[in-house]
């Protein structure tokens, strides 16, 4: 009998029976396994060192550049790009991915800075629906005034992915973060926050996905709105 058994074995590793197969499966999923845990271990260290960079980015002590670009999404951000303005940090500026519906004087008036100045020396941009539109959109400003260097105002915490963006759609231009820092960021503690836990988290998930798609140009999507309507649907 115990012939038998060794007989009924060897057959089905001859004829690929079940025992046959077990070997490279589970050498498929100890490899998985493995691969998983190191693949979350690069994400959790890279979230770290996002996290690092983020809480501890500080504008530059003298800043300036040929002109200025503000990605909108705070007024705070709009006030700082405008004081570096009027400062003399940029010769122009670019309000990039405005809402529609708000007019320059209302963006004047809600920074009260001077009507000449808004009129000789601001730009406002209504294409841009994204980052990736905010991108293109500054890159068409840039090269059809002639700059070579521009100083990027944005929050702290979006700021790698914007210059990411900035720096695909045009590498020859030199983009000098100025962040505005988000006061909860400061904090040795701010991981104990949920609201700004959730921001970095998604923030960063979007830096990912943006690296990603850049290296392998797939994924991009308009990030401008359509200057004539769409009539072919």
């Amino acid at each position: 009998m115990y012939r038998n058994s060794i007989r009924s074995k060897s057959e089905l590793h001859r004829t690929g029976g079940e025992p046959a197969r077990r070997g490279p499966v589970r050498r498929m999923l100890r490899w998985g396994g493995v691969l998983f845990v190191l693949t979350t271990a690069v994400i959790f260290v890279g979230f770290l060192r996002f996290a690092d960079s983020v809480t501890t980015l500080k504008p530059p002590a003298e800043p300036h550049a040929d002109a200025i670009i503000v990605l909108t999404g705070g007024y705070q951000r709009i006030d700082q790009a405008v004081e570096l303005l009027q400062k003399g940090a940029g010769q122009r500026l670019l309000i990039s991915g405005v809402h529609p519906s708000t007019t320059p004087r209302q963006i004047r008036k809600m920074t009260q800075a001077p009507p000449e100045l808004f009129s000789c020396c601001v730009d406002v941009g209504y294409d841009a629906l994204d980052t990736i539109g905010n991108a293109e959109e500054a890159t068409n400003w840039i090269h059809a005034k002639g700059y070579k260097s521009v100083l990027v105002v944005t929050n702290n915490y979006h700021m790698p992915r914007s210059l990411a963006e900035l720096a695909y759609v045009d590498p020859d231009t030199q983009f000098i973060a100025y962040p505005v820092v988000n006061s909860d960021l400061k904090n040795s503690d701010w991981y104990t926050n949920p609201d700004a836990m959730r921001v970095m988290l998604a923030e960063y998930a979007k830096v990912l996905f943006a690296g990603a798609r850049n290296i392998t140009g797939l994924w991009r999507h308009p990030g401008l709105r359509s200057a004539e309507p769409d009539t072919d649907s």
